[in-house]
Order: C-alpha cells, then sequence, then structure tokens
C-alpha cells in the first residue's frame, strides 16, 4: 500500500517461487523487495535464482523481515542482498527509503 501512495507499480507474490517465476515475465524491473521468510522457498533461495539471470544481475533486491537483527543483516548482506529492511516498515522512513534505494544508495536499516 505505501509503494501505491508513493505512484510505484507494485506486484505481491506469497512465495520465493512466484517471484522468481513472475520476475521472467517482466522486461525489466527497478526494485524487489524480498521477504526473507516465504514459504516454499525462502528469499535466500529466491535471490540466488533470480541472480542467475543476467537480465536481473543490476536489480537491488532488498531483504525485508521481522526477523531483523543485526546478525540477519549480515547474513542477507552475506548472501549477496544489497539491502536490508526490519520490520514493522516505518510508513514515516519507507518512502526515503525507497528513493534511497531507487537512488542507488545502499540501505541497511534494522529498526
Amino acid at each position: 500500500r505505501m509503494l501505491g501512495y508513493l505512484g510505484i507499480h507494485c506486484e505481491w507474490k506469497t512465495s520465493g517461487y512466484e517471484v522468481v517465476e513472475y520476475a521472467d515475465t517482466l522486461p525489466r524491473l527497478d526494485l524487489i523487495l524480498m521477504d526473507i521468510r516465504l514459504p516454499y522457498e525462502d528469499g535466500y533461495g529466491a535471490l540466488k535464482k533470480i541472480r542467475a539471470s543476467d537480465r536481473f544481475k543490476s536489480v537491488p533486491i532488498i531483504a525485508v523481515t521481522a526477523e531483523a537483527s543485526m546478525e540477519q543483516m549480515k547474513k542477507a548482506q552475506d548472501s549477496g542482498f544489497d539491502g536490508f529492511l526490519g520490520k514493522p516498515l516505518d510508513p514515516d522512513r519507507f518512502p526515503d527509503q525507497i528513493r534511497r534505494i531507487l537512488n542507488g544508495e545502499p540501505v541497511w536499516e534494522f529498526t
């Protein structure tokens, strides 16, 4: 909902498999917000599959999780995510975080 208020078109997928499958149908992506704890295939597995495609190597993929901690953020960074946002997302900070990410700034925040 918050992305819609920013004028950003977004699609919600409920599993890592759906994210990978849907991404393959798009001509381009600007950003992927990936929940780490997805059913069937977690965000780490989906990240590997998406990164395997040359088309998506430069797309920022941001880990999002309710299990936000320094340890989880480090794991996401080591796994190849481009940023980290802890849940719950702060509606006052979220628009700025998205703008920063889309402008190429790394955003690593778990609080």
